[in-house]
């Protein structure tokens, strides 16, 4: 089911912000909840506290306590209470406070939340919003820099986007929310605060859809496809690229499940190459899919293998490593010289 249009107030003004990721992440949390008495909010830590990052920060003083629930430190309990709620007619957003932490909630999203749609053959809707911090590039101890969105993007019944830029955080929290099916909604946690990925809002704007990707740079040498806080690490290895009279081919996916790749398609079409650049593990990821399904339908259009930059197949590595872990421009570049050799 596609998320509905945003309700936007009626005016003719344009009312432009310059915001983090951060503040449009709690912008777009706070014009959802005045738009909609049956949003509420729950997690650990997000009343009072505002969460470890600050995203609900003056939330639950503005809406009271009975719409920003500060919960128990239990993610199968957060899930399944916001499950009674969806099923009573609220509009959950629970925010799962580290990545690594949504693992107790497993079975909760993927045999419930899943599934309660198709199980009550669409009697039940399960308007429900799961927040995910992801990535790393914070120096985190383990299970707090985890890219766990495969698991999610390949069970059937859920939806599964993330933001990349504060318009997308503003706008594509709203439209998660406002969609009757359950999404998962993941958010490059190393750029909530950075002052480098300040954009300006317009609030006034008609957004993209939410299930969309999106070119963010043309060009004709080669595509390099991103997510969430890799499409930062692709940008910066285009504006590199350029300087070696390179022209790559930028496109932000956005949309993990469904996965909208009909742009990449285009993409590839006429630049004959492709790079896909995620922070997860390699072996039986999205990127894995991206190759997998642009070979089939390119497959007279490559002038050579779809190649990956991954995070790769250990664990998550102790801080003082994962600069070594992480995608970075280099590696990007790398894959884009080899892709050129061929």
């Amino acid at each position: 089911m596609a998320a509905p249009a945003i309700n936007k107030p009626a005016t003719t003004e344009s009312t432009t912000q310059s915001l983090t990721l951060g503040k449009a992440l709690n912008l777009g949390l706070r014009t959802a909840m005045e738009a909609d008495p049956k949003v509420i909010v729950m997690g650990e830590d997000v009343g009072k506290l505002g969460g470890v990052f600050r995203i609900t920060d003056g939330l639950q003083k503005d809406f009271g306590e009975h719409r920003v629930l500060d919960t128990p430190l239990a993610e199968s309990g957060i899930i399944g209470t916001a499950v009674g709620l969806a099923v009573r007619g609220f509009r959950p957003v629970c925010e799962i406070q580290f990545d690594g932490f949504i693992f107790p909630g497993f079975d909760q999203i993927v045999s419930q939340v899943a599934k309660l749609h198709a199980r009550t053959q669409g009697r039940v809707k399960m308007p429900m919003v799961i927040r995910v911090p992801f990535g790393g590039g914070i120096g985190a101890v383990e299970h707090h820099s985890e890219s766990p969105e495969s698991y999610f993007a390949h069970t059937a019944g859920l939806k599964v986007v993330t933001c990349s830029n504060a318009v997308d955080a503003y706008w594509m929290i709203q439209q998660a929310i406002q969609c009757d099916d359950p999404v998962l909604f993941f958010e490059p946690k190393r750029y909530y605060h950075s002052a480098n990925m300040k954009a300006e809002v317009d609030t006034s704007a008609t957004p993209d859809p939410l299930f969309a990707s999106r070119v963010l740079r043309t060009g004709t040498t080669a595509t390099v496809v991103a997510y969430g806080p890799s499409v930062k690490v692709a940008m910066d290895a285009a504006t590199a690229a350029a300087e070696e009279g390179k022209s790559l081919e930028v496109i932000d996916l956005r949309t993990l499940s469904p996965l909208d790749l009909a742009p990449v398609y285009d993409s590839v079409r006429r630049t004959g190459r492709l790079i896909v650049v995620s922070e997860s593990p390699s072996e039986a990821s999205l990127t894995s899919e991206i190759a997998a399904r642009v070979q089939q339908e390119c497959f007279y259009s490559l002038e050579a293998p779809v190649l990956r930059v991954n995070g790769f197949d250990v664990p998550y590595p102790p801080a003082k490593l994962e600069e070594h872990f992480l995608p970075d421009l280099d590696r990007v570049l790398d894959a884009v010289d080899r892709s050129l050799g061929w």
